[in-house]
């Protein structure tokens, strides 16, 4: 029986999504009654789109009839430096020979970026992380609208790069669309040491050599980072939508079982072609969402998918809110450690018995929608079985062996990993959202202690994370209490960049014995960990929020168990107080190819609506602010503030 309160968010997102969901819907179902759009081309628009094909399937691409063969788009993220991308330089010949094979054609429709985060951090580089997911979602659109295919295979691991592509691929939702991992490396150093070492250089007592060879046996081949952050979030989050394969998202690359599952999910996605299956924009239903966020919050997921989740639902026309999901959290335990909300990484957490088996406790429990649409059939209990060899299951050939899926565990095999519903590591899923005169902002508590979860102290203000850490290396914040305040980090401000450089320094305070937390309209990621961080706080300093007024000194509350942000400066103060220090201006964000995306700035929506550059409006909130200079005259009239109290 479903739970009371998945059925409750459920009902109220299909009502309030119902006026875009059916607009959308209806586009679907249009683009599907015309038929395959490869037939309504022109001659020579025809001859362009397979002038580079082999003489045979130049034949087969001209016939366009029902009885034709499906041709099916390859869209890559593949780069060499990026060490998750890097496994799919092989990946396109394998599934052109696998779907056609399966009585299909494949062509490579185009390639999309992909960045890291991990390489960017505190650079000026990470200005553009954010702004390069909606950046994957035109490209992919552009791939895809040679229109040219019947179906697509999404090839993708890492931050925005997924996201990206599934609010592409949503744009052409009438078409099947399958998403293929890559896998994560092999584990390194383990995630406690590498957490050590980490510290113990902040402190000044390692030099920069042991830290980069800890860093080095970490992050050491090809493969996605083992940490569970975005990236490993993403994979976990497309198996529990149905996008992948069962089973198939946490294995290693280099593997047979690995190739043999790139196979069988383009024999799949074929097959759905060829037997007129459901389009992505149908699976992703508002379901599948609540599924999502189920999964998310029982693993301890991202919190950069508070605002991922909510940009893809839009882009299928569903309107999800971080109520929702704070909802969700009330009553989704917390099922999963793993680094940084324990010690394994994502290899453990796949030999515990991994997604198949999260999904067959949550389902147990009522806390998963059992009735979805999966790229294998209807059905989420699909999903608690597990891959395996065989010579005849699906994908094999004469020369190489297939996949068959057999019932998964039906119980943890490392419950220091992976728990049970009824033997959780917590009774919530580990997400709140805070509320309080300083503005809305989400806050993940999974790896936070109870005792760390509130925090009331002075402010420590500071625009700039380089400032902080330079505050940290002078002793400046050494010996007492303090809510970090970094402001103008949000979407409009400089792109909201992951601000993870500052947790190594956040830790050694809270270890000295010091309270402290974090406020900022800046990202932490998959990176949150032991300290008490509430980020993504909206409205952001840049566009008129609070967080612009604060000053060094005033009394900040960060409660997390009470759902709490608050200011002890009363309101009428407030209202009066000038606003303190400043966005960058267009003229000041230039080098590292950030002055091409200052229109991003300008059009760039709220965190809590997707920090999107989309107009993908509800019925009565848009998604988009409307176009305001990215620094507002009452903000940049005002000098910076002192940074440290």
């Amino acid at each position: 029986m479903t739970h009371p309160t998945l059925t409750a968010v459920t009902e109220r997102i299909v009502e309030r999504s119902r006026p875009t969901r059916t607009a959308y819907l209806q586009r679907l179902s249009e683009a599907r009654l015309a038929g395959p759009a490869r037939g309504r081309l022109g001659c020579g628009n025809l001859a362009h789109g397979f002038a580079a094909a082999p003489v045979e399937e130049k034949r087969e691409l001209q016939v366009v009839t029902p009885v034709g063969k499906p041709n099916v788009a390859i869209v890559t993220s593949y780069n060499d430096m990026l060490s998750a991308h890097a496994p799919y330089v092989a990946y396109p010949p394998v599934l052109k020979q696998a779907v056609i094979r399966a009585g299909g054609l494949a062509q490579v429709a185009g390639g999309v970026p992909a960045m890291c985060d991990g390489i960017t951090q505190g650079r000026d580089g990470m200005q553009l992380s954010l702004f390069s997911r909606d950046v994957i979602a035109m490209s992919a659109a552009i791939g895809l609208s040679h229109d040219m295919f019947d179906a697509a295979l999404m090839l993708g691991v890492c931050d925005k790069i997924v996201p990206g592509l599934v609010i592409g691929a949503l744009s052409f939702g009438h078409l099947p669309t399958a998403f293929v991992p890559a896998g994560p490396m092999t584990s390194g150093l383990p995630n406690a040491e590498k957490s050590r070492i980490r510290q113990l250089h902040a402190e000044g007592k390692v030099g920069r050599e042991e830290l980069l060879a800890a860093e080095s046996s970490s992050y050491h081949s090809a493969g996605t980072c083992t940490f569970y952050g975005t990236a490993n979030s993403n994979q976990l989050l497309m198996e529990v939508l149905g996008l992948h394969l069962p089973g198939s998202s946490f294995v290693n690359p280099g593997t047979e079982l690995r190739e043999a599952l790139t196979r069988a999910t383009a024999a799949q996605v074929t097959a759905l072609a060829l037997d007129g299956g459901p389009g992505i924009g149908e699976m992703v239903d508002e379901r599948a969402i609540v599924n999502a966020c189920v999964a998310l919050l029982a693993s301890g997921g991202s919190t950069n998918h508070t605002m991922h989740l909510v940009a893809m639902a839009r882009a299928a026309g569903i309107v999800l809110t971080w109520d929702d999901l704070s909802d969700l959290s009330s009553v989704v335990p917390l099922l999963a450690r793993v680094y940084p909300n324990g010690e394994a990484d994502v290899n453990h957490f796949h030999a515990a018995g991994g997604i198949g088996f999260l999904i067959r406790t949550l389902l147990s429990a009522g806390l998963m929608h059992e009735d979805v649409q999966t790229i294998m059939g209807r059905g989420l209990s699909r999903y608690t079985s597990e891959p395996q060899l065989d010579g005849f299951g699906l994908g094999a050939t004469p020369l190489e062996p297939g996949v068959v899926w057999v019932d998964g565990p039906a119980s943890s095999y490392d419950e220091s990993v992976l728990r049970a519903v009824d033997n959780p590591f917590s009774a919530d899923g580990g997400l709140r959202v805070l509320h309080g005169p300083l503005g809305t902002s989400v806050i993940k508590v999974s790896a936070v202690k109870p005792e760390h979860r509130f925090v009331s102290a002075p402010a420590a203000v500071f625009d700039d994370q380089a400032d902080f850490l330079a505050a940290f290396a002078s002793g400046a914040l050494d010996g007492r209490d303090f809510v970090a305040v970094l402001r103008y980090q949000g979407p409009a401000a400089n792109g909201m960049p992951e601000l993870h450089k500052l947790t190594p320094a956040l830790g050694v305070l809270q270890d000295r014995g010091q309270r402290v937390a974090l406020v900022t309209d800046g990202r932490m990621s998959g990176a949150s960990g032991k300290v008490p961080a509430a980020i993504h706080v909206t409205p952001e300093a840049a566009l008129g929020g609070v967080l612009a007024k604060v000053r060094d000194g005033d009394l900040v509350t960060v409660d997390a168990d009470r759902g709490v942000l608050t200011i002890d400066v009363p309101a009428e103060e407030l209202a009066f107080r000038p606003a303190t220090g400043r966005a960058l201006s267009d003229e000041e964000w230039v080098g590292t190819g950030r002055e091409l995306f200052a229109a991003f700035r300008h059009a760039v929506g709220r965190a809590d609506l997707g920090a999107s550059v989309f107009a993908t409006p509800s019925a009565s909130q848009p998604l988009a602010r409307p176009r305001t200079p990215s620094i507002p005259s009452a903000v940049g009239a005002h000098t910076k503030e002192s940074s440290v109290a």
